[in-house]
């Protein structure tokens, strides 16, 4: 059977994905209350299994990605979630901190496999002027994971304790496979797509000068002496970081700002948190839009890429420097956290733009490893910066020196990404 506009079912198929590749990371931090008393965990020993998660994520990222461009979407979508559900689960057996430590490592080699496989499934299934959005909507994703967290782990947790959670939560990645290899295929062996969609997929793929020879392997290791690569890299590596702050920072923050109380679910993170999914799709709305009007494309995309960049600097700014009220810091960061959203849809867009299909996936590990790395290193500085203004008694003012420099960090990573983007040509041949 012939289905219309079919491309949206795989772009719903991602969202879904990123959905609960994000709940499965989140619940051990819901969890951290119960699990710290059960097994008398130290702050130090829950640190080392964020580390252990975190180095393990930045690895599978850079693995990952020249995996499933080898192998396809389809297979190497699916060999990434069934490792992160099997890793998931493996979390009800751990008795110790070791214990836990594997299964954070095992989670973040597959869970790492998520972007890189869904930024490659949309070059496949969308043409240019609709890229971003789509990469919008299945990145909003993250936000959505995070809140639906935020409801399901209390709610698993009162009827089947903490391992229950750890194996219903790892069980839906399993739901969502039976899907996807059913429904995913590329569009040119897609019996259920109409033969105008699949024109209408294909009506940009020569829009460039060059072509790609699929005979041809393209070196992964040629891929770092391209200034593309390293433009997608800048806006991982530089960015990234500051999203992670906000993820495990933010709560602290609202406690030494405004006494927020963390022993309850919050309203005010939750509102934050779900700005997210806002500023994703609407990003993607925006680029896509200025392509329909006739922008070139990589203008489009570091176009909103500038207004973003502006806009945080406005945003943190205030933030440091003029905020009293609880419930206005809520509204600046619930605008920061979606503007970033926003650069990070352009950013996963760009790689789709400027890359051919065959090596998207690994720009996009690339990538996504440095913003790993990044998320490793940075919180190193801000911590510096919080012990020194938490012992001259302004932990306040600590956050608002970070927050300040997150603001300008994104005005200077728009001006790496531009200069190293001036030649827009697309990538088009490079052999082993």
């Amino acid at each position: 059977m012939k289905i219309k506009n079919y491309r949206w079912i795989i772009v719903t198929l991602l969202f879904t994905g990123t959905v609960i590749n994000y709940l499965d990371r989140q619940v051990i931090g819901l969890l951290k209350p119960t699990l710290e008393v059960k097994f008398n965990w130290s702050e130090t020993d829950f640190a080392a299994l964020m580390s252990a998660f975190s180095f393990a994520y930045a690895i599978g990222l850079l693995i990952s990605g020249k995996f499933i461009d080898k192998v396809g979407t389809k297979i190497g979508y699916s060999v990434a979630v069934v490792a992160w559900s099997v890793a998931g689960m493996a979390h009800a057996a751990a008795k110790s901190v070791v214990g836990f430590g594997i299964a954070r490592a095992s989670l973040g080699i597959g869970e790492a496999g998520n972007f890189p496989a869904a930024v490659k499934a949309v070059s496949e299934w969308f043409p240019r002027k609709e890229r971003a959005l789509a990469t919008g909507i299945f990145n909003s994703g993250t936000a959505v994971g995070s809140v639906v967290a935020l409801i399901l782990v209390p709610v698993i947790m009162q009827s089947y304790g903490w391992k229950g959670v750890f194996m219903i939560t790892g069980a839906l990645g399993f739901v969502w496979l039976a899907f996807w290899l059913v429904l995913y295929e590329i569009p040119s062996r897609q019996k259920r797509l109409t033969k105008e969609e699949l024109l209408y997929i294909e009506s940009d793929k020569d829009d460039v000068a060059g072509s790609v020879d699929s005979k041809r392997s393209i070196s992964w290791f040629k891929l770092f002496a391209l200034p593309q690569t390293w433009a997608v890299i800048t806006g991982k590596l530089l960015i990234d970081p500051i999203f992670w702050f906000f993820g495990i920072w933010l709560p602290s923050y609202f406690s030494a700002a405004f006494n927020l109380n963390l022993k309850v679910i919050s309203p005010e993170l939750m509102i934050i948190y779900a700005a997210t999914t806002v500023g994703s799709i609407a990003g993607g709305y925006f680029s896509s839009a200025l392509i329909k009007k006739g922008w070139p494309t990589l203008r489009a995309r570091k176009g909103v890429l500038f207004f973003v960049a502006v806009l945080e600097l406005i945003l943190m700014i205030a933030i440091a420097n003029f905020v009293t009220d609880k419930w206005v810091a809520v509204g600046l960061i619930s605008i920061a956290v979606a503007v970033h959203q926003a650069w990070a849809t352009n950013v996963f867009t760009m790689a789709s733009d400027m890359f051919p299909k065959e090596v998207v996936s690994s720009v996009v590990g690339i990538a996504g490893m440095s913003g790993a790395v990044g998320g490793i290193l940075f919180p190193l500085l801000v911590g510096v910066i919080l012990d020194v203004y938490k012992t001259g008694g302004n932990l306040t003012g600590g956050y608002n020196l970070i927050f300040t420099i997150c603001g300008i960090t994104y005005l200077i990573a728009w001006i790496i990404i531009h200069f190293l983007t001036k030649d827009s040509r697309k990538v088009t041949k490079l052999t082993i």
